[in-house]
């Protein structure tokens, strides 16, 4: 899909030498900086879906999270060219005692929309989140699935000009995932800038422009989908066989 669409080299984000810091507490008075993120440089253009790959814990999160606007970098730089994003993601967790319909409120306005945008469209998020009469049950019922749901239901709804998607193509019953995948489709045919963190390989290469490869918080790669795919894959192989062999 990704290789028929054209794509106008307009900039929607650019990142140049971005890293991130936090710190980490070893009991009381202990505490040691750890970079998330190292000197991080790519653009982003309007139109383009790009995925992000890497191991777990290398910073992918982190860089959502930043693009979204919900931290700042402490090096480097992001210029935005007067875009709005929005981050989905399962790590962002609901108001527990809150219904489905309220957490809706609340997430959609978190995610730039008014309230008065949100109750207009409340009937349709709703309908596309597909929980029942769960949606006017508190969140604390909710499986991992129904969250899921009703997180990519309102964040379906803001009509972001940048969508970033954290690890939730894939999530819920078969035909909520065609749905999703659907409804991702119809974005980037619209011209939509999107991000996917994924580890689905073959969803990466139907739907994404170009891959950017993250290792340690550093950028081990960044260009065609199918070279940078296939280098990361190879990378995981040593990785797989020692753990074999060590339990062997």
């Amino acid at each position: 899909m990704a290789a028929h669409k054209e794509t106008e080299k307009r900039l929607a984000l650019r990142l140049r030498n971005v890293a991130v810091a936090y710190e980490r507490r070893f009991g009381f008075f202990r505490r040691q900086k750890y970079w998330a993120l190292k000197d991080v440089s790519f653009d982003l253009y309007h139109g383009e879906t790009l995925g992000v790959i890497g191991r777990n814990g290398v910073g992918k999160s982190t860089l959502l999270r930043l693009l979204a606007g919900i931290i700042a970098p402490d090096k480097g730089e992001i210029k935005n060219y007067g875009v709005t994003a929005s981050l989905l993601t399962l790590q962002v967790g609901f108001v527990p005692h809150l219904t489905g319909r309220e957490n809706a409120v609340l997430s959609g306005m978190l995610l730039g929309m008014s309230k008065r945008e949100v109750l207009e469209r409340m009937d349709a998020i709703r309908e596309y989140a597909d929980i029942g009469e769960f949606f006017d049950h508190p969140v604390r019922e909710y499986s991992t699935g129904m969250r899921a749901r009703l997180g990519f239901a309102v964040a379906i709804h803001v009509n972001p000009d940048v969508i970033l998607l954290d690890e939730v193509l894939g999530v819920g019953d078969s035909i909520f995932r065609d749905k999703s995948t659907k409804s991702i489709k119809n974005l980037i045919r619209s011209q939509k800038s999107v991000i996917i963190v994924s580890h689905q390989p073959a969803m990466l290469r139907e739907l994404c422009d170009r891959i950017v490869w993250i290792e340690k918080g550093v950028v081990q790669g960044i260009g065609d989908v199918k070279s940078v795919l296939n280098t990361y894959l190879q990378s995981l192989k040593p990785a797989v066989t020692a753990t074999s062999d060590s339990q062997s």
